[in-house]
Order: structure tokens, then C-alpha cells, then sequence
């Protein structure tokens, strides 16, 4: 796995890798992660993944890593 780029973002960590014929964009808080596998073929460039990387993007991210907070802790408090 190769690391091709970071996007600087003050609420996450965001690391762009290229692996197995397609590009990854991988998305971290302190606990939790997501990541989007993009098909090699999809692009025309590593630009490409920061143009999809935009604001909007990393709204809809931040909202889901929120929800994805609520059910981690309403799971532990099950427990």
C-alpha cells in the first residue's frame, strides 16, 4: 500500500493511499475510521481523489462519524 497524499483537516485525519488497482481514502477521528475503495479505473488522476474530497464530502463524513459515535456508546452502555 502506497500513501499518494493527506488532506489537511482540523477535525480529521485524511490519508489517500493507491493499493490492488484502486484508490483509498481513508478518513480517521481518535476512535473511529472510515474508507472509501475507489476503482483505479474511475479516475483519470490521483487529482481526481481530492476533487471528490470536498467540502460537502467531509460534512456528510463528520455527520456520519457522529452517528457512528451514538451507536458506539449506546453499545458499550448495553454491555
Amino acid at each position: 500500500m502506497r500513501i499518494v497524499g493527506e488532506i489537511p483537516h482540523p477535525q480529521c485525519k485524511i490519508t489517500l493511499f493507491h493499493w490492488n488497482n484502486r484508490y483509498l481514502i481513508k478518513l480517521e477521528t481518535s476512535q473511529l475510521e472510515q474508507t472509501f475503495k475507489v476503482p483505479e479505473y474511475e479516475l483519470s488522476s490521483e487529482q481526481d481523489l481530492k476533487k471528490i474530497v470536498d467540502a460537502t464530502f467531509i460534512e456528510t463524513v463528520l455527520k456520519r462519524f457522529s452517528e457512528m459515535d451514538a451507536q458506539w456508546a449506546k453499545a458499550l452502555a448495553e454491555v
